[in-house]
């Protein structure tokens, strides 16, 4: 019998139809007592260490059957001169959403922010947008509905200029025709990226962090490449009730080929072949930039992908102070403000792994802040500031 907890999942040779059975059960009971309760450090058998082979590589399984990416499309469509038909009237539908969007935006400015005859007015938007077969619009117009003020001004500034983008999508430079069609609702098949060019290396796990979403958990892994430096983001979701299956514990390396999605600015891919289990990462945290390259990083991003809302990054040497409205990070020189949606508990877990002196310190940095994920303390462990990214260092090693 074997227990991954991350999961969690297991596998048990008893005939017993319970999943899971009591064996399963009553190991992970005994686990919960105590680290002491189940030593480690022993080897797994040959058999066990097949199996978290194994499930390394099922992700790759999941990412190809995902509801949310889709039907397999590897193999070739059925038909193809209907496939082309359809694809194209779904252009013309979207490009007709587009144009509707830019008239309702229009249309909301002469009108002024502030007029209370269009209270509810974006979920009708929404609606439209959905019909236009264009999840991306429509999920922006959802989003407005939120903001207030100059924040829904610059809402939408972006959905307009998106909109006015993919109008003009046949004219921009392949990369940001991706990225346009990426973020109006298209999507890309994993399985067609994993046979094109794929990227091997030795991919540090620098965070991890689940998100209840309205119908699914969304689970994010941060990666870089200890070779290339690239970084990368995973995204894999799991039905209500149940957790994402990739579990890649942070601080932990893994000898894998991750294939990227298209667009301006590479940073979402999907995991391909792996080469052997995660392994203890370095011993020292990983290496880090300074506050003013963090924000020369986010930058660049957003100059190539202008919707892009934040960019992965490692700050050495960084300190917690509390400034006039608000937790800053510094390095002396200069400070990035803490972004306003981090939870308290994690501006105090932050304070408490640095102890007052400077850390490293991997998060987001977007245009509300910084927003802090994973930090390091004096003997480089890894901790995680979000409840998901402290489970799943914790609970790495199988049972």
């Amino acid at each position: 019998m074997v227990v991954e907890p991350t999961g969690p999942d297991w596998q048990c040779g008893c005939p017993g139809r319970q999943r899971p059975c009591q064996h399963v059960l009553g190991l992970l009971l005994l686990w919960s007592a105590g680290p002491e309760a189940v030593p480690g450090g022993a080897e797994p058998p040959g058999w066990a260490a097949r199996w978290l082979t194994e499930r390394v590589k099922s992700p790759v399984q999941s990412a190809v059957q995902s509801p949310v990416q889709g039907p397999v499309q590897g193999a070739a469509p059925a038909d193809p001169v209907a496939a082309a038909r359809r694809a194209e009237r779904r252009a013309a539908r979207v490009a007709a959403g587009a144009q509707e969007l830019r008239l309702r935006l229009a249309d909301r400015i002469r009108r002024g922010l502030a007029d209370p005859g269009t209270a509810g007015e974006w979920g009708e938007v929404a609606a439209r947008m959905v019909d236009a077969q264009a999840p991306g619009l429509a999920a922006g117009a959802r989003e407005l509905a939120g903001l207030t003020g100059d924040q829904q001004l610059a809402g939408i500034a972006l959905l307009d200029l998106l909109a006015a983008a993919y109008q003009r999508v046949d004219e921009l430079p392949e990369p940001l025709a991706a990225t346009v069609r990426t973020r109006v609702g298209f999507t890309t098949d994993s399985a067609e990226l994993l046979a094109g060019r794929t990227v091997r290396d030795r991919w540090l796990v620098l965070g991890s962090q689940d998100l209840p979403e309205e119908r699914l958990t969304q689970r994010r892994i941060w990666l870089r490449g200890t070779k290339t430096g690239h970084p990368a983001l995973l995204l894999c979701y799991a039905p209500p009730g149940r957790l994402p299956e990739l579990a890649l514990p942070v601080g932990r390396a893994l000898e894998a080929e991750l294939a990227y999605y298209p667009a301006a600015a590479p940073l979402r891919a999907v995991l391909g072949a792996s080469y052997g289990t995660p392994e203890p990462g370095p011993l020292d945290p990983p290496p880090g930039c300074r506050v003013a390259d963090a924000a020369a990083d986010y930058g660049e991003a957003v100059a190539a992908d202008p919707w892009q809302a934040a960019w992965p990054v490692v700050l050495s040497e960084a300190a917690l102070a509390p400034g006039p409205q608000g937790w800053l990070l510094t390095d002396g020189q200069h400070a990035l403000p803490l972004d306003p949606d981090t939870p308290e508990a994690a501006r105090w877990l932050l304070a408490a792994v640095s102890g007052g002196h400077p850390v490293t310190v991997f998060g987001e940095c977007g245009h509300q802040g910084f927003r802090p994920i994973t930090a390091w303390d004096d003997a480089g462990r890894p901790t995680g500031l979000t409840a998901a990214t402290a489970t799943a260092t914790a609970t790495g090693a199988p049972v």
